[in-house]
């Protein structure tokens, strides 16, 4: 029995060979990719409208608190619940929350695009005249007025580019108890929302 399915196999070796493409068609190397202009790249980009908050973090060891300015932020996963947002390499905030181990991202309302400047300045003193109270959680800087506010912990941080991937565990989140119209970001101008009303 062995020999006989040895002897059909070699017989049908040639119909089960693997095939290779014809000569002349291959892979795309790296180096032959048309290079992108980077700022066709985010001019582009740009026409994405996203919505605006700010990423904050208690200061570790009596610190100052740390914030930044993040429009790539997302919700990634409702079970586990997490979210995440991304922060340039280079940037001198993203440490400091690392060392905290948690942060808190306030979503902006319309009407906090100043707010959003602030803390978009590196270097300044981006929490002077910014009324905050600290997240149940993290005890990251919960911005006044904001639209809803969301408390993590740092759960995971990939690399990605120029960036950083970071994952964080919902632990606590709310709103402002009223209705507010989001502060949106849309090619290089914040503007607001409003609905599109359709007739039934």
């Amino acid at each position: 029995m062995a020999a006989t399915a040895v002897r059909y196999l070699r017989s049908v070796g040639s119909a089960t060979s693997v095939t290779h493409p014809p000569p002349g068609l291959r892979a795309v190397r790296e180096d032959e990719r048309a290079p992108l202009d980077p700022a066709e790249f985010r001019r582009i980009l740009g026409s994405f409208a996203t919505g605006v908050t700010v990423i904050t973090a208690a200061g570790a060891d009596r610190a100052e608190p740390a914030g930044f300015a993040c429009q790539s932020f997302a919700s990634l996963s409702l079970d586990p619940p997490l979210v995440t947002f991304m922060v340039a390499r280079t940037s001198t905030t993203w440490p400091r929350i690392a060392r905290a181990g948690g942060f808190c991202v306030n979503i902006l309302a319309a009407g906090q695009d100043e707010l959003c400047r602030d803390f978009a300045v590196s270097g300044a003193d981006k929490f002077a005249g910014v009324t905050h109270s600290p997240a149940p959680v993290t005890g990251a800087p919960l911005l006044d007025g904001v639209a809803g506010w969301i408390d993590c912990v740092i759960q995971a941080v990939h690399p990605g580019g120029d960036h950083l991937i970071v994952v964080g565990r919902v632990r606590a989140l709310g709103d402002s108890g009223v209705d507010a119209s989001p502060l949106l970001f849309h090619k290089g101008t914040f503007g607001g929302f409003r609905p599109v009303h359709r007739d039934s």
